[in-house]
């Protein structure tokens, strides 16, 4: 049986989206190494004897049965895997990823490949600053002295700054910390599957909109013009009254809120199907019901062509849905992206999933769950 041993870590990035490649690598130790213990603010440096962008640094602690050479070589396949070609570097150098093993246990290490404590972690604030903010009586067993008299001996003058977004153990945690995710979408484009696969693998609480029992939507798609008012508002009332429900009501089994669609999808609709007198009188009655509801803290819209929409909503096989035109399909997207310019930065992402069936394919999912972490885990504008 293997020894379980605390080992401490510290990652780098200066290219690309910094603070994301910094998550994607702790997930990855995650899943590859150990089970993180404890994970430090993320701080901002200069670049460290070298000419280049910032950098953003963190350390983390993990538990790993790896021994040190095995531990090193999943480092290095990490990095490889996100890019990094250590062999093609000469000197320092610019990198997607730097994962440095500072400490394994107490363990004193030094060989041609991999020496322990790390050389010059005591040199470098960069990685003394996150390292004090998890270990501050970490015991340098050669130099002895901890973290905090380590950071104050050192000589080196930079001043990395702490950033208030943090890093997450977890996907689980990431999405826990979003409270409430609205999935919008055309008709066809694949919400629902996609609200209920991340409901289920990161334990978030479903919301569904209700639909099939409209007994007005089959008649709308027979003769709209007669039937578009009392459709757009039996949606509206229906909306409302689930949306205020559902969305008031906390469940403390779950981490966090994700629905398949948002509200606001009332107006866009409306927008589209009624004549202009009657669109006036149903906003007046829609402004008044969504100054009530609780808005998402992210909105994400699936995009899809309509030539895939058309497909979709053929192969799901609603009789009602089946003749749908594809200058209706236009119209909403078009509808929803003029929508989405109003929403405040940051709050809205645009998904394409023409390149992806994330129903079917485990790796499609993956890649549309990592296009939203993304889209989540962004370096803000000021340090704390």
């Amino acid at each position: 049986m293997h020894t379980t041993i605390t080992a401490y870590l510290s990652l780098g990035s200066n290219l690309g989206n910094k603070l994301n490649n910094l998550q994607n690598a702790v997930f990855r130790l995650g899943e590859a190494v150990g089970s993180i213990s404890r994970l430090s603010p993320v701080y901002k440096s200069a670049s460290w004897g070298f000419e280049a962008d910032p950098f953003l640094n963190a350390c983390v602690a993990l538990e790993t049965t790896l021994e040190p050479q095995e531990l090193l070589d999943a480092i290095l396949g990490i990095e490889a895997a996100m890019g990094r070609e250590r062999q093609a570097e000469k000197g320092y150098q610019s990198r997607t990823i730097d994962i440095d093993l500072l400490y394994y246990g107490k363990t004193i290490l030094d060989t041609p490949v991999l020496t322990v404590p790390h050389p010059q972690l005591h040199k470098r604030k960069f990685v003394l600053k996150p390292l004090a903010d998890i270990a501050p009586q970490l015991y340098h067993p050669k130099l002895g002295r901890d973290t905090r008299n380590l950071l104050q001996e050192c000589a080196d003058k930079s001043q990395p700054l702490k950033l208030t977004k943090p890093l997450y153990d977890t996907r689980e945690m990431l999405f826990a910390d979003q409270d409430f995710i609205a999935i919008e979408g055309n008709i066809g484009a694949g919400k629902t599957s996609l609200a209920r696969k991340i409901a289920e693998r990161y334990n978030g609480k479903l919301v569904l909109e209700r639909f099939a029992d409209n007994p007005f939507l089959p008649k709308f798609y027979e003769d709209p013009g007669r039937y578009a008012f009392p459709l757009e508002m039996s949606f509206l009332a229906d909306r409302y009254q689930q949306f205020s429900d559902d969305t008031s009501q906390f469940d403390l089994f779950k981490n966090f809120m994700v629905s398949d669609y948002d509200i606001y999808k009332s107006l866009i609709f409306a927008r589209i199907t009624l004549p202009a007198e009657e669109f006036e009188l149903y906003r007046k009655v829609f402004d008044f019901m969504y100054r009530e509801v609780r808005k998402p803290g992210v909105y994400i819209y699936l995009y899809q062509p309509v030539d895939r929409l058309l497909q979709n909503i053929k192969k799901r096989g609603r009789d009602y849905e089946q003749r749908i035109q594809p200058d209706y399909l236009e119209k909403i997207n078009r509808s929803y992206l003029e929508f989405i310019k109003s929403f405040p930065p940051g709050r809205s992402l645009i998904l394409d999933l023409s390149p992806y069936d994330f129903v079917k394919e485990e790796a499609d999912f993956q890649a549309v769950v990592a296009r939203i972490q993304e889209h989540l885990i962004r370096e803000e504008d000021h340090p704390s």
